[in-house]
């Protein structure tokens, strides 16, 4: 079986999307009757990455015209694949245009807000001839079949997984020393901070913080991530009074994560529209106390509250009340996210590469 993967990002890329399509593409390559997969990316990779055995990565520039173009000749001039796989709604009509010119199944991968709401005519029209398509969450499905005209039994859960490597272990003391918290109990968010992602809950956390410095007042506040609302947040945390508390670790890059999951002593991130969150996974894994929002698809990540407290987006004294009760209990099992190891995530990829195989028209 060959298959011809479109993605935005995936092997040497950065963010949520880009981990999931090599968790997803790392799966379906190690099926036994998959002979390659064949991956155009529309971003270009930031970075060098090894790939795994039977993967071949392309990017294709000319921003995106160009890679419509070049994923279509693809489809034309290019070899006969079996299946073709969409790593984004937004790329679904040129991965559409493929299955009907090689006469494959299209099997679509959704997320988050992109797949909420009834997109471009285009786009629906697109998702209406897939023949599967799976969703990272329940809550994702279940938004995405509000307005979609596809068959239930054809919308599928596939959940993020965790990478082996966050496991519980000592604070990194330079890492402490870098950001100037040592001796400090550390809240951690690890997310985006640009003007369209407002909803993963820095705001409250601020608030939050606000409440809780004068009766704990070894606490600090780690935001890792960067982008155009940080100045907004800098403000925040100043008209809060608590921004010598505050500490902008700025872009980290994926080598980086399991340092600042280890300094940090409970992790949230209370957001009002994710699509999963796989930085609750990581948390999870490497012992943390998670604090989640109630309103999303975080429920997943969390088990519905067995992983970690979901609180009301936007209440920041639920999230004061949470972060001084997980900072006060033993921590939790890192165990306890087990249902999200690799191993569990490329059987179930591979049985819905065997299910789409299985029965696409």
């Amino acid at each position: 079986m060959k298959v011809l993967a479109l993605v935005s990002d995936a092997f040497g890329g950065d963010g949520g999307i880009a981990r999931f399509n090599r968790d997803l593409l790392g799966a379906i390559a190690g099926a036994p009757d998959v002979e390659g997969v064949d991956v155009l990316c529309r971003h270009a990779p930031r970075r060098e990455a090894a790939l795994p055995a039977k993967v071949r990565q392309a990017t294709a520039g000319g921003g995106r015209a160009g890679y419509a173009l070049r994923a279509l000749w693809r489809g034309i001039a290019g070899p006969r694949y079996d299946v073709v796989l969409c790593g984004h709604l937004h790329l679904a009509p040129v991965a559409e245009a493929i299955s009907r010119l090689q006469g494959i199944p299209l099997w679509v991968q959704i997320y988050g807000i992109e797949a909420w709401q009834r997109p471009a005519p285009l786009r629906a029209r697109a998702m209406h001839h897939a023949h599967l398509v799976t969703a990272i969450s329940r809550y994702t499905r279940a938004r995405f079949l509000e307005w979609a005209d596809v068959p239930a039994h054809r919308v599928r859960v596939l959940p993020c997984t965790v990478d082996e490597r966050f496991t519980p272990g000592p604070k990194p003391e330079p890492l402490a020393r870098k950001l100037g918290v040592e001796g400090r109990r550390i809240i951690l968010t690890v997310a985006r901070i640009s003007r369209g992602d407002r909803y993963k809950g820095h705001d409250t956390v601020l608030a939050a913080l606000k409440q809780l410095v004068p009766r704990m007042p070894d606490l600090a506040y780690v935001i890792a991530g960067d982008g155009d609302d940080r100045p907004r947040l800098e403000q925040l945390a100043r008209d809060c009074g608590v921004a010598d508390r505050v500490h902008f670790a700025g872009q980290v890059s994926d080598s980086e994560f399991l340092d600042y999951y280890r300094l940090a002593d409970v992790f949230v991130m209370p957001s009002a529209k994710e699509g999963f969150g796989i930085v609750f996974l990581e948390a999870a894994a490497t012992g943390l106390p998670v604090i989640a929002g109630s309103k999303d698809g975080s429920a997943d990540p969390l088990a519905d509250g067995a992983i970690g407290t979901m609180v009301a987006p936007g209440d920041a004294m639920a999230v004061a009340e949470a972060i001084e009760r997980a900072l006060g209990a033993p921590r939790p099992d890192p165990q306890r996210g087990k249902r999200f190891e690799p191993a569990a995530f490329r059987q179930h990829a591979q049985d819905m590469l065997q299910f789409h195989a299985r029965t696409a028209p």
